[in-house]
């Protein structure tokens, strides 16, 4: 009896990248040498948002959640002895994509590789940035100008790279509903397709169209996540045929990647997390028609901290299994004809038909995101009370929460630590490099980048060109900035209250006794020190002790120590709540309390939020913090309760 046919799998990769650029290529070699088929980079937060490690917002931020790649000689290091020719590469960027797709080609070039073989992506998807991420640098109409311009560039000089990968991934952890992530991903796409209309000969336009890749996130509701990527693969087919005339199939097909869902891994009983990643995966396996591209996923410790090597092997032996292990790959669809699938499939796009039409009547996706900001804060509200008010379970939070203490997060290396000498290593490379190259042609370089952003070239050409020169990541976002402007995204946090008033009645209570016994209203005021553009957990804060009835100040992410500081004087704030999600909290808070200090603040108590291992919590509250809250503090109220007694006087008056 002859073998099944079996489909290829798809690409296997993991999401890396800390610390260095030596730390991160020998990382990335060894997961090659482990099976992994493709490369996925991660970069730290001032790469991602065009700082130089050395500037006072990258502080702290270097080599925290990804890699620092301040110049040519970090991405040459960071792909040493990996032959680019040969490799996939997902790069996560976005604001920076041009700059870093421009030493990605000239390191590429450097090591004799023929640049139209190169095989990638860069993500280059702003609008998700603006709703989720927050790593953004211009306004939204220049930045959609570079997104369409690394886009003709590519077709002419780098055929087989994806030029933008939409991201959707980001809006279902910033809470958006299944219909809310389809529609305003394909609204995303299709304001950068009618933007690249303009820069392609019309021949070419179908082929562009068919380099549109997706990046999508997978839920643990895992029939209804299969039923959304049937839902994607259908109205992507439907857009690209009805709204562009494509007519060659293959150009209409959705291709996509996933990394499946980080949002609901919990810090509790972590070790569940494992059958959550698994559930996920086979939401964008199971469905042979709708079937992910490449896959990565997360580590089960995600939530603790940063994962060992051998967490991220666990991960990746999962998908190995699932592809060479199973008969999964040697089937036709399992779903096609299933009325229960159908239904749900229908029932999903006509949902973010709906809510496409929304976005059409007001202009596009650019000139909604302010409407989507504000539908995914309410949309996440939601999903939070669902899990405080036992209506959605979660294993091992807010159910069946006793059990056996986890021999998998004893002893000290239970989750790996950042470097700390990092950063150091990282400043001194940098002030060697700057120190070593042509600095007039890094000058003239960086004029023909300005004027080409003055007057319409293609921004990659004197991109590429400031790459060979020597030309740093802050020096060419700093002519961005000025070409360009930059820009503070919509918070989506209204100062009106909402209508969400469960359970709030009491809390409204004590906010109106504890406001009159201070003689004003309680004025809170949320902070996001540092590049860390995570900014769900403050919005939900702030909108909470909003809907208690808190006077609050939250101006949204990317904001100095200093900034803070000022904005609590200003605005006599009795609580400073600090939110950070980067690992950098240590530093980072404490040039907030340092800066407290020397203004005379040191009263105004100060709260911390992010994803902070036990150790740091007690150093942190060594330091002065008052009170440390960790993903599973995940009842809002109870927080909302210790603010009110942290800056209750007559408690204090009692003690």
């Amino acid at each position: 009896m002859s073998q099944p046919q079996k489909d290829r799998p798809w690409l296997f990769r993991t999401y890396a990248g800390h610390s260095t650029a030596k730390a991160s290529n020998a990382l990335y070699r060894g997961n090659l040498a482990k099976g992994q088929t493709g490369l996925s980079v991660a970069f730290d937060l001032p790469t991602q948002t065009g700082y130089d490690s050395n500037h006072i917002l990258a502080k702290g931020e270097v080599g925290k959640v990804g890699v620092p790649v301040s110049h040519m000689g970090d991405m040459r290091a960071l792909f040493k002895d990996i032959p680019l020719e040969q490799m996939n590469t997902s790069m996560t960027i976005n604001a920076t994509a041009p700059w870093l797709l421009s030493l990605y080609i000239a390191v590429a070039e450097e090591q004799g590789a023929d640049v139209t073989a190169l095989q990638g992506t860069v993500q280059n998807d702003i609008i998700k940035e603006y709703l989720s991420r927050g790593t953004y640098i211009c306004p939204p109409e220049p930045s959609l100008r570079m997104i369409t311009d690394v886009a003709a560039y590519t077709r002419q000089h780098l055929p087989k790279w994806n030029p933008m990968n939409v991201c959707s991934y980001h809006l279902q952890e910033a809470g958006a509903t299944p219909e809310e992530e389809l529609a305003f991903a394909l609204a995303t796409a299709t304001a950068v397709l009618d933007d690249l209309r303009g820069k392609v000969p019309a021949e070419n336009f179908p082929e562009m169209v068919g380099r549109i890749s997706f990046f999508v996130n997978a839920g643990i509701r895992f029939v209804t996540e299969l039923c959304k990527m049937r839902a994607f693969v259908e109205l992507w087919d439907e857009i690209c045929a009805t709204r562009y005339g494509v007519e060659d199939a293959k150009y209409r097909r959705f291709r996509y990647g996933v990394q499946v869902n980080s949002l609901g891994l919990t810090e509790q009983q972590p070790e569940n997390n494992v059958y959550r990643i698994l559930l996920e995966t086979l939401a964008v396996t199971l469905s042979k028609n709708a079937r992910a591209r490449a896959v990565q996923l997360p580590a089960w410790n995600e939530a603790l901290g940063l994962p060992r090597p051998w967490d991220q092997q666990w991960s990746l032996r999962m998908q190995q299994i699932l592809a060479y292990e199973t008969d999964l790959l040697e089937f036709d669809d399992l779903f096609d004809g299933n009325p229960a699938i159908d239904r749900k499939v229908n029932a999903l796009k006509e949902g973010a038909r709906a809510e496409l039409a929304q976005i059409d009547g007001m202009g596009g996706a650019v000139k909604a995101i302010a409407y989507m900001k504000g539908r995914l804060v309410d949309s996440n509200a939601a999903r939070i009370a669902g899990i405080e008010d036992g209506t959605t379970t979660v294993v091992g939070v807010n159910k069946w929460t006793t059990g056996e203490p986890s021999p998998l997060t004893a002893g000290d290396d239970a989750i790996m630590v950042a470097d700390k000498d990092a950063e150091a290593d990282q400043l001194s490379r940098l002030a060697a490099w700057k120190s070593g190259r042509d600095n007039d042609a890094v000058q003239s370089a960086l004029a023909d980048l300005r004027a080409a952003a003055a007057d319409g070239t293609n921004i990659m050409i004197p991109s590429v060109a400031c790459a060979r020169a020597g030309a740093t990541t802050g020096e060419w976002a700093d002519v961005i900035r000025a070409a360009f402007g930059q820009y503070r995204a919509p918070t989506g946090v209204s100062k009106n209250p909402s209508n969400r008033t469960e359970g709030l009645d009491e809390l409204r209570e004590q906010v109106d006794l504890v406001s009159h016994a201070l003689g004003r209203r309680l004025k809170f005021l949320v902070g996001k020190p540092g590049l860390d553009g995570h900014s769900n957990g403050a919005e939900q804060i702030a909108a909470r002790a909003r809907d208690c009835g808190m006077d609050i100040a939250y101006e949204g992410i990317r904001l100095t120590p200093q900034e803070i500081v000022d904005a609590a004087a200003a605005d006599d704030a009795h609580v400073i709540g600090l939110s950070i999600l980067s690992g950098s909290h240590i530093p980072l808070i404490g040039d907030v309390i340092t800066k407290l200090k020397e203004a005379g603040l040191s009263h105004i108590p100060v709260i911390a939020g992010g994803i902070i291992p036990e150790d740091d919590a007690t150093k942190l509250r060594e330091m002065g913090v008052a009170a440390v809250y960790t993903p599973k503090d995940f009842e809002l109220n109870k927080i909302m309760g210790d603010i009110i007694t942290l800056v209750d006087p007559r408690k204090l008056a009692a003690e």
